[in-house]
């Protein structure tokens, strides 16, 4: 019976998780595009206009669903849900704090990587469906730009697991803290198991990681569709790109979705280079700040603090950068991301076995 209630629970804290992050991030990304822009930003609704972004999911809800004439109703439709229920479904298996995690399972890194590449097919779906050559051309440069990047970020994620020898997400986060009974070393040579804190991280476990965790991030922004990786979305361009024909409650789903991914991502980065819910203070001496610093709700405290200030910096690159061409895109995804990710990968192979094993 607890069971059965906590299968209910979880997914409905999830969905609620995931709301109110769009509502904050969508408040915050309009406040640093504006402090970026040199403006204020939202300022009319609600106080320094906290309530904007309350105000437009209200006028989402109550539009009209319009179905364009000549589209496909059935893969119009179930598009949106596709799309979001993809990223939705990659939060069970991410890792709070220890032990606190949705489904702790042994496949996690798989089945996240699984379960995102569905998104894809819902992009796809929405664009073909729409019968709008904007919409089309949208979602075939999402599908383009999605598959490529998926490469770097995979061979991320192999040179990661090659060291740590496990896909569990929550035996990941534990082998970067005071808490594993693995060894940790610092750079591959000092000890650092007591002393815990930053220096037990992934990314400094290694140096190459610190350049595979750039490789991963730079990935997954164009996995986001996000600026400057934002071709398939180009308003000068394609008008919306694959959703120009969503509205109401169908497009505030694929901007949840949108959303969702970025902080999916961005705690996903957490969980595999920036120590997941261990905290950065280290122990010394007498001075036991790692130790006053763990536990679940530290540990909470620490994932989200870290994912919000990686979303903060997808959203100051949006405001920062121009878009890219096409053709840069890929270049960059082909000649030089995923060649550096095959590199990394073989040189963690040799650390693994002349330094760690």
């Amino acid at each position: 019976m607890i069971d059965t209630i906590l299968h209910i629970l979880v997914p409905i804290a999830i969905f609620t998780f995931i709301a109110a992050f769009t509502l904050f991030a969508v408040y915050a990304e309009r406040k640093i595009a504006g402090f970026v822009q040199d403006r204020l930003g939202p300022m009319e609704t609600g106080k320094y206009g906290s309530l904007q972004t309350i105000a437009d999911i209200l006028k989402l809800l109550q539009k009209e669903l319009i179905t364009p004439t000549l589209a496909d109703t059935i893969l119009f439709r179930i598009a949106p849900i596709i799309i979001f229920v993809a990223v939705f479904t990659g939060f069970a298996v991410i890792p709070w704090a220890k032990d606190f995690i949705p489904a702790n399972t042994h496949t996690g890194l798989f089945f996240i990587m699984a379960i995102i590449s569905i998104d894809a097919l819902g992009i796809l779906m929405a664009g073909w469906g729409s019968n709008n050559k904007y919409s089309l051309l949208g979602s075939m440069r999402a599908i383009a730009q999605m598959v490529s990047y998926e490469i770097p970020v995979g061979l991320s994620l192999i040179t990661v697991v090659m060291l740590t020898q496990t896909l569990n997400l929550n035996e990941i986060a534990i082998g970067q803290g005071i808490l594993t009974n693995g060894s940790i070393k610092f750079l591959g040579f000092w000890e650092v198991n007591e002393i815990g804190g930053i220096f037990a991280w992934n990314i400094f476990q290694a140096p190459h990681l610190i350049v595979t965790y750039i490789i991963f991030f730079i990935a997954t922004l164009a996995e986001c569709n996000r600026a400057p990786f934002d071709i398939p979305e180009a308003e000068s361009e394609l008008v919306g790109g694959f959703h120009t024909e969503y509205g109401g409650i169908q497009f505030a789903f694929i901007f949840l979705a949108e959303y969702a991914m970025m902080f999916l991502v961005a705690m996903l980065g957490v969980v595999l280079f920036l120590g997941g819910w261990n905290t950065p203070l280290p122990n010394i001496g007498a001075v036991r700040l790692a130790d006053w610093t763990t536990g679940l709700a530290w540990g909470i405290f620490w994932t989200l603090t870290k994912s919000l200030f990686i979303v903060g910096v997808q959203m100051w690159i949006r405001w920062t950068l121009p878009r890219l061409r096409a053709d840069q895109l890929m270049s960059l995804c082909w000649k030089v991301l995923t060649p550096l990710a095959f590199v990394c990968m073989a040189i963690s192979a040799i650390w693994r076995i002349l330094i760690i094993a």
